[in-house]
């Protein structure tokens, strides 16, 4: 539609630039230059000086000797007719039909022409197209029609509560009576909080799809514009449209882009997102009711919100929209998986129970994944190998098997993540393992990932320090086997995680006896929302740079405590490390425990028993793939 809107214009452009060359360059140009007196046209004639001549009106063209052709005009009661056929000069005439209102529209028309295309420029100018120069003050508001895809709360899993309070605000649309005879009122507005990728968006989708009202869909960044003014007179129009719609629902995206609280920034109070949120204040609630019109909005940082705008009566609902527990998961994996064919040994609820902190979008984007890996592979449905293959691609990164590494690196990697996994499994608190492997993922050279056995909604203090044994157990690794002057860069991931888990028990959860139970944070982080940061005194500085240094070596002498006294079977796990390349966690309790896994890809012989260095194999490039009923125990 728009690419004919513009070739129409460009053939009406053109045409215009034709007729007026037309009407001033080969008109009036050629007459001014080519035009004779009527004495001079009687003299060409009686000098037989004219070849030929053509009366149009009281205009007479005629060619001379010099084959050039000029115009004169004719007197009323001039005989030129019968002079020129006494003087044997062909002569023709024009008929003249037009009449003189023909001959003035006719010259009117290039006029009402430029008329034309400067009234579609100006319109275009003042937003009368998608936009225009002068349109900036108008509303980027979008009416969401069924066309774009009707989203029904059929399709919205794993929220339960957050659902049910929305699908209270259609009912307030589709049954008004049902609440208002008890004196309710609709609620003005719902603001959906939660983490990225867990369904506000889906939410206000469905709510679009379930109330059968106008939905106005706009995202906060679209009020902000550089020109001072442009987004409150966006707001006003906005307001404005949904009142000519009401009742509808009108959705702010990301409404964190334009509501973060006032006073924050730089240069003065009056700069212009501050104008923005002042008028969005009142539009939501000033002197003007806006009955009808119910305001939807979504954001990930409640935190840099303006207090006035969370308020009853603009906000009446606060809406939370978290990551889904494993029932939720289970009911999103369900949802997204109707449109894929499953094989007969997928069981959604293992993979849910294995997904622990995945939102809606990471699920979505797993059974993606699995279809993509089964459609690689030629398979007519997606089998539950494709499911565990697609979630170590999403948790730990993409294999990269064409990585070049020598045989002391991958040794060293292997001991390395053997250090890990056998900590991991000695402390009791930690995290059950799921995978070990030494094949490069993502930017490490290997890695050992943890599942927890349920979803956690805790941190205690003995599980953050027998997490930080583990995270140090690689270097510990390292320096065991290779000694302290071999230790490479390896571990500086695992440096970085125990350094954040440290800090954050020191100055965020108060579990340092030192420190105490203040929040140091706030400082550290510096100016936040509403609240002026504070000062923190140099002796406090060292202290915490103390207790961190002090957290972080008590792990890493536990892990080095841990790998010395079990040294023989985080010898073994190297080693089958080497041989098999990955290993579930099962697997790894059977190497450790120097029992055979029973593998035979290709003829390969199980992992021989803890003697050691039996097996000096490079590791093999063929990947390996685990089988179904391995993996199965450490969804759980």
């Amino acid at each position: 539609m728009g690419n004919a809107r513009n070739l129409a214009f460009w053939v009406v452009l053109f045409v215009l630039v034709i007729s007026l060359f037309n009407l001033f360059g080969n008109g009036a140009g050629t007459q001014q230059s080519n035009e004779k007196s009527y004495s001079e046209f009687v003299q060409a004639v009686d000098a037989g000086a004219v070849a030929e001549a053509r009366l149009d009106g009281e205009q007479l063209f005629y060619r001379g000797s010099d084959n050039r052709t000029y115009v004169t005009i004719v007197p009323a009661d001039a005989e030129v007719t019968n002079m020129l056929v006494d003087k044997g000069v062909p002569l023709t005439a024009e008929a003249q039909e037009q009449s003189g209102l023909a001959t003035f529209l006719v010259g009117l028309l290039p006029f009402l022409l430029l008329i034309g295309v400067w009234i579609y420029f100006m319109n275009r100018m003042q937003g009368g197209g998608k936009g225009g120069a002068m349109g900036f003050g108008k509303s980027r508001a979008k009416l969401l029609t069924e066309k774009q895809g009707r989203v029904t709360f059929d399709d919205v899993a794993g929220i339960d509560e957050a659902k049910e309070e929305l699908e209270e605000i259609v009912e307030f649309l589709r049954n008004p009576q049902k609440f208002s005879r008890l004196g309710g009122k609709i609620p003005k507005g719902a603001l959906l909080v939660g983490p990225p990728g867990t369904g506000k968006t889906l939410l206000a989708r469905a709510i679009a799809g379930e109330a059968g009202v106008p939905f106005f869909t706009i995202s906060g960044s679209d009020f902000v514009e550089m020109f001072v003014g442009v987004g409150a007179s966006r707001v006003r129009d906005m307001f404005e449209q949904a009142k000519k719609n009401a009742p509808c629902i009108l959705f702010i995206d990301e409404i964190d882009a334009v509501g973060r609280a006032r006073g924050a920034g730089y240069g003065g109070g009056n700069d212009e997102r501050e104008q923005t949120l002042n008028q969005l204040l009142v539009e939501m609630d000033g002197f003007e009711a806006n009955e009808g019109i119910i305001i939807v909005a979504a954001t990930n940082r409640r935190d840099v919100l303006d207090p006035a705008l969370l308020r009853p009566g603009r906000f009446d609902r606060q809406v939370t929209v978290p990551n889904p527990d494993i029932k939720g998961r289970e009911k999103i994996l369900g949802v997204h998986a109707r449109k894929v064919p499953l094989g007969p040994d997928v069981d959604l609820r293992i993979i849910a129970r294995g997904t622990p902190g995945f939102s809606g979008a990471d699920l979505a984007n797993l059974v993606n994944e699995a279809a993509l890996m089964a459609a690689r592979v030629g398979r007519r449905f997606v089998a539950m190998l494709d499911f565990e293959q697609a979630k170590d691609k999403v948790m730990m990164g993409a294999e990269r098997r064409s990585m070049v590494m020598t045989d002391a690196q991958k040794e060293m990697t292997a001991y390395h993540e053997a250090g890990h996994a056998v900590v991991g499994i000695t402390l009791p608190k930690c995290d059950p393992v799921y995978k070990a492997t030494i094949i490069p993922r993502g930017g490490a050279l290997g890695m050992v990932m943890s599942l927890p056995e349920m979803d956690r909604l805790n941190m205690f203090r003995d599980e953050c320090h027998q997490r930080l044994a583990m995270t140090m157990a690689g270097k510990a690794a390292e320096v065991l086997k290779y000694g302290e002057d071999a230790v490479s860069n390896g571990p500086s991931g695992d440096i970085q995680q125990a350094s954040q888990l440290s800090r954050a028990m020191i100055m965020r959860w108060g579990m340092s006896d030192k420190v105490g139970n203040i929040d140091y944070a706030e400082a550290h982080e510096g100016y936040s929302g509403n609240t002026a940061g504070f000062s923190v005194s140099t002796q406090t500085k060292e202290l915490i740079e103390e207790e961190v240094k002090a957290f972080i070596e008590q792990g890493y002498e536990e892990a080095k405590r841990i790998l010395t006294e079990k040294k023989d079977e985080w010898e073994r796990l190297a080693q089958g490390l080497l041989e098999y390349e990955t290993l579930t966690g099962a697997e790894i309790k059977k190497v450790m425990a120097g029992e055979p896994l029973g593998r035979d890809d290709d003829g390969d012989a199980d992992v021989p028993p803890a003697s050691g260095n039996s097996v000096t194999a490079i590791p093999k490039t063929k990947p390996r793939k685990p089988k179904a009923p391995d993996m199965e125990p450490e969804a759980t």
